[in-house]
């Protein structure tokens, strides 16, 4: 039997019961439907008795299935820039054309149709242009929270600011939702919610062990729930059967990759399409990703369910790919130290700026300053003329072979 085999069972039962109840919303209006970015206030719409559905999860989903390029066209042919990010344009790309990889996937037709739509600029700037495009389409409000950015130290005046932007927003949104916020109710999402991000975080803390029996590749695939059902309880408690099944492996030192003898910490964005490009190399070279600063991006150490409004504020302005490139050169240090890492390999994804970080002189600082060897690798998140297999493959197997002779591993 694979490893996880049981957590991807439950994990494939689990979405399906989540877009089922999303096209239920949707076709019967059971529920409101808000659309909501990835570290939106996905607490406060559950609290609200939202059914929240997730455009950039429809993009990389887009991305893994391989049908993003051929739609981003149809973006670009509305005005929106090739230049930026693939998830939007691919996203939009497929809604233009009345496509879906959730149908395959999941039996839906189409994703269910807004009577909101819900942002938060601490991950992306592009959200609030994406968003606004299908405000126009739908003709539904779009309400958003604008997050200071690239902060090294995070504030009480910035943690105020965003607090008091997400009340206004609980009163915005009474209207939409036919019902007032119950404090009680968010207080508890709040809490269920931080056990679910501090249990994603136990699972990823696996990788740790020698030999890790988790990759980053199971990490991406397992992240679905703590993305889009973050604040249920559905989500924290097939992360404690996850977190049960990965310690024994742990516990029995089962390898993720047989004779692990190098490690690698993955920075920036999935590249989508390529996984299982990436896994196959990995594992020829006897290399294990064993974490990652994406996946890492959902653990939110701060919610406290006393302050909810002030804790999801600061969780939000907290997320690595928000902070200040000193904060990013300390806590990639750190991370080296902890995961026992080899190498970084930073992806610089054409159009993901904002979760690209080797574009402004931290892989020379980190190997300056700490030793901490890396390589760049090209690509993007879903558009795959952005890549090529050669190119890497030579950056991958060039940075692995100087590693070994450095360590006498070979």
């Amino acid at each position: 039997m694979s490893r996880l085999a049981e957590s991807r069972r439950r994990l494939n039962e689990l979405l399906k019961g989540y877009y089922a109840e999303l096209a239920r919303s949707g076709r019967e209006r059971t529920r409101k439907v808000a659309w909501c970015t990835s570290a939106g206030p996905a607490e406060l719409l559950e609290a609200m008795g939202f059914a929240t559905y997730f455009p950039e999860n429809h993009g990389a989903l887009l991305g893994a299935r391989r049908q993003a390029t051929g739609l981003i066209g149809q973006a670009n042919a509305r005005g929106y820039s090739p230049d930026i990010c693939s998830y939007l344009t691919a996203d939009i790309g497929a809604h233009l054309r009345g496509e879906t990889p959730l149908k395959e996937a999941y039996g839906i037709e189409a994703p269910p149709r807004p009577d909101v739509l819900v942002y938060n600029t601490s991950q992306c700037r592009e959200v609030q242009d994406w968003f606004s495009f299908y405000g126009r389409e739908f003709g539904v409000p779009v309400l958003g929270i604008h997050s200071p950015w690239k902060a090294g130290e995070v504030g009480s005046e910035c943690v105020m600011d965003v607090a008091q932007q997400l009340q206004r927003m609980s009163d915005a949104l009474v209207p939409i939702a036919g019902m007032k916020l119950d404090r009680d109710r968010l207080k508890d999402v709040v809490r269920t919610s931080a056990e679910t991000a501090a249990l994603w975080k136990r699972f990823l803390q696996c990788g740790r062990a020698r030999p890790s029996p988790i990759t980053f590749f199971d990490a991406t695939i397992h992240m679905a729930p703590v993305v889009v059902m973050r604040g249920t309880r559905a989500a924290r408690n097939y992360y404690r059967g996850l977190v049960e099944e990965t310690e024994a492996l742990v516990r029995a030192k089962t390898p993720a990759v047989e004779g692990e003898r190098l490690r690698f910490y993955w920075d920036g964005m999935p590249n989508w399409g390529k996984l299982r490009f990436f896994s196959e190399l990995f594992t020829r070279l006897k290399a294990c990703a064993v974490s990652s600063t994406y996946c890492l991006s959902w653990v939110f150490d701060e919610l406290d369910p006393e302050k909810p409004f002030r804790s999801m504020a600061e969780a939000n302005l907290k997320v690595f790919i928000n902070r200040s490139e000193d904060y990013k050169e300390r806590y990639l240090a750190d991370a080296v130290k902890e995961y026992s890492i080899d190498a970084i390999l930073f992806h610089e994804a054409k159009t993901c700026p904002y979760n690209t970080n080797s574009r402004f002189g931290l892989p020379q600082r980190l190997a300056e300053g700490h030793g901490i060897r890396s390589t760049t690798l090209y690509g993007d998140l879903c558009d795959l003329r952005c890549f090529s297999e050669d190119q890497t493959e030579t950056a991958i197997e060039a940075l692995a072979e100087q590693l070994l002779a450095g360590s006498g591993r070979g």
